[in-house]
């Protein structure tokens, strides 16, 4: 009835925006243990980063390329400080993904599925908040704080990834590995708005705390899998071919790799293996007709394709959760 009252003259009618405002500050309050929690991680993974560049930049070496062994020796043995970082930012990635989806848990469990399975949602549904908001507000502010703290974690990942360049004999994998690639671009952020968007729509659809929990896991789980599995397909390769094996460039991810026939056949190395073990591969190759080698490789310009490509995909697979949300919500409740 408030919305049917005349405002008095020379006040302002911006009632509209106030329900959405106020349902976000009790939100906030709720839970803001969560919070809390939240912001710890957030300070936790960039004092993690500052202290192992802090420890790079103050382990000794004896050489400029990182030996530590005197300069000109038989052996390479680097820092334990680099080997150590190295191990640590190997699966920043992954981690950044977790944590992202560990939102989206939040989201379908405490944050929707617990007010829907006790009923205190009446309670904000009949303070003029109508049902389309109540959702909007669950999904608009925690999509947020994810995003931004997802950005700042992902800036400090690059920043950490930045000091291990030019090191020799390194064994982090390069930009494309399944640990990192993921948590160096927007790719991570894509699949954060589609963990709260999915957890939204599972508490939704299940009204368990623990079952929606458990079904956005799964969903998750489903989709960062699929894209780790299929990644290298979201954009076209680089295909090389030469009459001796083909050198790769720094930063080359090579996708596969063999020989060509007269006829431009492909022939594999593992078909070689596959058939004899104890045959030499080459004589192998050369009896099926090989006369060319081949390489398909994504080299280090596919780095931005790929990531645009996969977010656009994560934001594609977010706006339809949303959509059948909102659409469900709607049929229940009109």
């Amino acid at each position: 009835m408030s919305t049917l009252t005349p405002s008095k003259p020379g006040t302002a009618t911006t009632a509209p925006a106030v329900p959405l405002r106020g349902s976000a500050r009790v939100l906030l309050r709720m839970h803001r243990k969560a919070l809390w929690a939240g912001a710890a991680l957030l300070v936790l993974g960039i004092g993690t980063v500052v202290a192992l560049r802090a420890w790079m930049a103050s382990a000794k070496e004896l050489c400029p390329d990182g030996d530590t062994t005197p300069c000109g020796g038989p052996i390479y043995q680097p820092t334990y400080a680099r080997t150590s970082t190295e191990a640590f930012l190997a699966d920043g990635g992954t981690v950044l993904l977790f944590l992202a989806g560990l939102v989206g848990v939040f989201v379908a469990g405490p944050l929707i599925a617990r007010e829907l399975e006790s009923g205190t949602f009446r309670l904000s549904w009949t303070q003029s908040v109508s049902p389309a908001r109540w959702l909007a507000t669950r999904l608009a502010v925690p999509a947020a704080l994810t995003v931004t703290g997802l950005m700042v974690l992902v800036i400090a990942y690059r920043w950490g990834l930045w000091a291990l360049r030019g090191y020799p004999y390194s064994h982090l994998t390069g930009w494309y590995g399944p640990g990192i690639f993921p948590g160096t671009g927007p790719a991570v952020l894509g699949f954060a708005l589609l963990a709260v968007a999915v957890g939204a729509l599972s508490a939704l659809l299940v009204r368990r705390t623990v079952l929606s929990m458990a079904l956005t896991t799964f969903a998750l789980g489903t989709v960062a899998l699929g894209l780790g599995k299929r990644r290298h397909e979201l954009w076209p390769t680089a295909f090389r071919q030469s009459s001796d094996p083909v050198k790769l460039k720094p930063g080359d991810w090579v996708i596969d790799m063999g020989r060509l026939t007269e006829s431009g056949r492909k022939l594999y190395w593992e078909d070689c293996y596959a058939a004899d073990p104890l045959r030499d591969v080459e004589a192998c190759m050369r009896d099926r007709g090989a006369v060319d080698y081949f390489a398909e490789v994504h080299p280090a310009s596919h780095y931005w394709p790929l990531q645009l490509v996969e977010t656009g995909i994560l934001l594609a697979l977010a706006a339809l959760a949303v959509f059948a949300a909102f659409r469900f919500l709607r049929r229940l409740h009109g």
